[in-house]
């Protein structure tokens, strides 16, 4: 371990020690969650455990009623799957590429991330698994395309695929049961990289649009709002004309997205922002509106003004509360429409792949969970699908969940787990 890494592991066990005895026992969810007052932290509490996987024969723990089995593995921190007509599984591989630290605080952050195998070198390629006999465990790997640019959403609308890379999307030609893109590609939207990395994609049911996640550089628009322009957003692609527009804003960042059935909404997972305590403001799963603006830098959670920020009393009174709270820092990342029938026990709702937390003294996340639905809308809390990425004692993590997504059979979930390395396959026992 360098000396920063010590240093930090040394500062911030002081710092969880200090607030862990101060920390909330119940986690702000649902719909009208109990939030903390805010309090700004100074020195933010950083603490992520260490990258440990899966050793042979240990796997996470199932809800009742549920199995899990390694779909494929000896990946490179799989990020998002993306399932295509034909069955074939493709898998983005990339992580997060940190330009140079400009403060004490970003090179602590660093030095935790490093500690998590966060940070290291990104594959950038997309990789494509075959079930050849179906019996839920790929046979066959092949490289569908590499070199990309920190490649993270995917989708396909025709014979055209669409790459969310971090500095835009790129479109390729796709002909069906292909194992490998060919060609450069055609840059159809420019993204600002850095930061928030990932650009997730999702397309319009009708498939003519592409929406795509677009993170904020910052924690807080640190760097200036100049800096965030075009960021902190879910922007709109129509894929006739070409034109971009951004659709919403104010969603810090926004990653999975997802397509609500009874109302025709598209919904959306936000990690909200650090250094005002560990259960405030609350990661939220909401919908998005056309032109609706969710408060980030200015206000959180509707109207709750955040005192670091210079503000916008006009933005901060249009500012939109979001749908359903799913506690602090939980880093929801991975999100999909998962319909009644899927998996046993569960009826119809969404699907969270909770990365995990690496800023508060009791960390939170690290689980798949399901928001039942009903009528268009979340309807109870949140059940555990897959858990025991954890160590009790918080010193290790096996895996961390990321993106989620239906299996082929329509009887299944497919999650992408970046520390194990795995592509873990969900089902009835």
């Amino acid at each position: 371990m360098d000396l920063m890494g010590k240093a930090t592991e040394i500062v911030g066990g002081i710092m969880v020690g200090l607030r862990r005895a101060h920390s909330p026992k119940v986690q702000a969810i649902g719909p009208e969650p109990a939030i903390p007052d805010p309090k700004a932290q100074g020195i933010m509490t950083l603490k992520m455990p260490s990258a440990k996987g899966w050793a042979p024969g240990h796997l996470p723990t199932t809800a009742p009623g549920l199995k899990v089995n390694a779909f494929a593995s000896g990946l490179d921190h799989p990020r998002w799957i993306e399932v295509l007509p034909n069955g074939d599984v493709l898998v983005a591989e990339a992580c997060e590429e940190p330009g140079p630290p400009k403060s004490f605080m970003d090179r602590a952050a660093q030095a935790t991330m490093r500690r998590a195998g966060a940070l290291v070198r990104s594959a950038n390629r997309i990789t494509l698994w075959r079930d050849e006999d179906g019996d839920g465990v790929a046979e066959t790997r092949h490289v569908f395309i590499e070199g990309q640019h920190q490649p993270f959403g995917m989708a396909l609308v025709g014979n055209t695929f669409y790459i969310g890379n971090t500095d835009g999307i790129v479109a390729f030609p796709y002909e069906e049961g292909a194992t490998s893109l060919t060609g450069e590609g055609r840059k159809l939207v420019s993204f600002k990289p850095h930061g928030h990395w990932t650009r997730s994609l999702i397309a319009s049911p009708d498939g003519t649009k592409i929406y795509a996640g677009v993170g904020s550089l910052s924690n807080i628009g640190d760097q200036g709002m100049e800096a965030e322009e075009g960021r902190a957003a879910i922007w709109e692609m129509d894929i006739a004309s070409g034109q971009s527009r951004i659709f919403a804003s104010g969603l810090r960042n926004a990653v999975g997205t997802a397509w609500e059935p009874v109302t025709g909404k598209l919904w959306t997972v936000v990690n909200e922002r650090d250094g005002l305590g560990d259960e405030t403001p609350p990661d939220y799963l909401t919908s998005v509106q056309d032109g609706g603006f969710y408060g980030w830098p200015y206000c959180w959670w509707g109207q709750n003004v955040d005192e670091r920020v210079s503000q916008d009393p006009a933005l901060v009174a249009r500012a939109i509360t979001p749908d359903y709270a799913l506690g602090g820092h939980t880093a929801s990342l991975g999100l999909c429409w998962m319909p009644e029938g899927t998996l046993s026990g569960f009826g119809e709702g969404m699907v969270i792949g909770q990365h995990g937390s690496w800023n508060r003294s009791i960390l939170s996340g690290y689980r798949l969970i399901f928001v039942p639905f009903r009528d268009g809308r979340p309807d109870g809390a949140p059940r555990d699908i897959l858990s025991g990425f954890l160590s009790p004692d918080e010193k290790f993590s096996y895996g961390r969940p990321v993106g989620v997504t239906v299996g082929a059979d329509g009887k299944s979930l497919l999650m992408a787990d970046d520390v194990g390395d795995i592509i873990w396959r969900v089902t009835a026992a």
